[in-house]
């Protein structure tokens, strides 16, 4: 490694984040003790003054204006090419706070044989678990999710993509996917792997990744004694990015299945957003109106999130 270079690039995608920046940028150095950082922020054409909050808050970050709000992918792919060389690189939403010591834990994770991305635990605001490790979407688990809701269906391998059985998240282990909120990913799998795919805009561009990731031989690995707390974002409460996050997935199921796997995928998703659009849940009813007209490419959000 060449004299100067850092242990791990942190890379920031910011959209209108000034407000979450601080305390973000703060928890930095606990989280990295012993360790060289380049911190990395990518800012997709905010309208606030995320880009001067970054500067204030940590004068030594590598600010790239990404000119456009191409999307999350986007911000990842400006943020990699404007980043110094290192190891590995630390993904990260800007609503996000880092606990001591877990990027070291994070790294030390990549070094185990075969491993290409680590992902931390991830605890909500009021320090509860977040469900963030996923199985790979089948149809089977898309109509349990759909018939037993979510959380349900996810105690069982078989009929959840999201794993919710608390156990799951108390050891170290091997995963199909998780939450791209926070992913470290080593150089050999970033360079394996490629750039990340920005026509998804936002939402499954992180499972389009670790898919590709396993395709050329990267296992994901979690990591539960890194832990980083997300303040969560508005897929939950926004027609629009619900929507986005909904047809995304048909979108990625579809590139990698063929069509009558992908119409009984694309069926089982229907029944999910139907069902929960007769309780009037407005999220809900705007995503199926979008899967009805077949659409292909989702809506840019005006406001939200980066995740």
């Amino acid at each position: 490694m060449p004299v100067g270079s850092p242990d791990v690039a942190i890379l920031v995608v910011t959209y209108n984040s000034a407000r979450d920046l601080p305390a973000l940028l703060a928890s930095i150095p606990a989280a990295t003790v012993g360790l060289e950082v380049a911190v990395v922020i990518a800012d997709n054409a905010s309208a606030d003054d995320s880009l001067e909050v970054a500067r204030r808050c940590r004068s030594d970050a590598i600010l790239v204006p990404v000119g456009r709000n191409g999307g999350y992918a986007a911000g990842i792919n400006a943020a990699m090419a404007g980043a110094p060389d290192a190891p590995a690189t630390l993904i990260l939403n800007p609503d996000l706070v880092l606990h001591a010591d877990a990027v070291p834990r994070l790294l030390a994770a990549l070094d185990q044989p075969g491993v290409g991305i680590s992902a931390p635990k991830i605890v909500d605001a009021d320090g509860a678990l977040a469900f963030s490790l996923r199985r790979d979407p089948t149809v089977s688990r898309a109509l349990g999710e759909a018939v037993l809701g979510g959380n349900r269906a996810g105690r069982y391998a078989p009929l959840g993509e999201t794993i919710a059985d608390p156990s799951a998240y108390v050891r170290p282990a091997t995963v199909d996917w998780a939450s791209g909120a926070a992913l470290c990913v080593s150089r050999e799998c970033a360079e394996a792997v490629g750039p990340w795919d920005e026509s998804y805009f936002l939402y499954s561009e992180e499972l389009d990744f670790q898919l590709r990731a396993h395709d050329a031989g990267f296992a994901i690995r979690f990591e539960p004694s890194a832990v980083v707390t997300h303040i969560e974002g508005e897929s939950h409460v926004s027609a629009e990015l619900w929507t986005i996050l909904t047809l995304n997935r048909v979108r990625l199921y579809g590139r990698r299945h063929g069509r009558w796997n992908t119409a009984a995928y694309r069926g089982a998703v229907m029944l999910n957003e139907g069902l929960r659009a007769a309780t009037g849940r407005t999220v809900h009813r705007a995503a199926l109106a979008a899967l009805l007209r077949a659409e292909d490419r989702a809506p840019h959000p005006v406001e939200g999130a980066p995740r």
